[in-house]
């Protein structure tokens, strides 16, 4: 099995953990503060992992490649955004209807990648996005 499908894998066991737990651990709390405790852990068990493989020798590489730093703000903030606002869904939302439209951003990133990035999708793709994004909404809506 190839290493990027493997990896693959295991984010998507991970991140449906991620949104369970939030659902267990948000029953007393704001979703703001949620989040931000939640960002907190990362970031220190981040820092933990990043120190331990020694990542903090290249830091001075983020000087260097100001606009890939620039696009890692971009990215943090809108992984903050993401999960504030899966925070909120999940708040008031059930954790089955939720969990799919949130994974209506396969189907965004399909779309930017081969917009942006002008990559290549072949028609069994296609319809794999199609039915990814059927398949969510059927699901939530139900």
């Amino acid at each position: 099995m190839a290493q990027w499908l493997i990896f693959g894998l295991l984010a998507a066991v991970s991140a449906s953990f991620v949104t369970i737990f939030t659902k267990l651990g948000i029953h007393h709390l704001t979703p703001t503060l949620a989040t931000s405790v939640r960002a907190m852990i990362m970031a220190v068990f981040l820092v933990i992992v990043s120190a331990t493989k020694g990542d903090f020798g290249h830091l001075k590489e983020l000087v260097t490649y100001k606009k890939d730093f620039g696009f890692l703000i971009l990215a943090g903030i809108s992984g903050a955004l993401s999960w504030l606002f899966l925070n909120i869904a999940l708040k008031t939302g059930k954790t089955w209807q939720v969990a799919p439209i949130d994974k209506l951003s396969v189907v965004m990133t399909v779309i930017v990648s081969i917009l942006i990035f002008q990559e290549e999708i072949t028609l069994k793709g296609i319809i794999g996005v199609i039915l990814i994004a059927a398949g969510s909404l059927f699901v939530a809506l139900a």
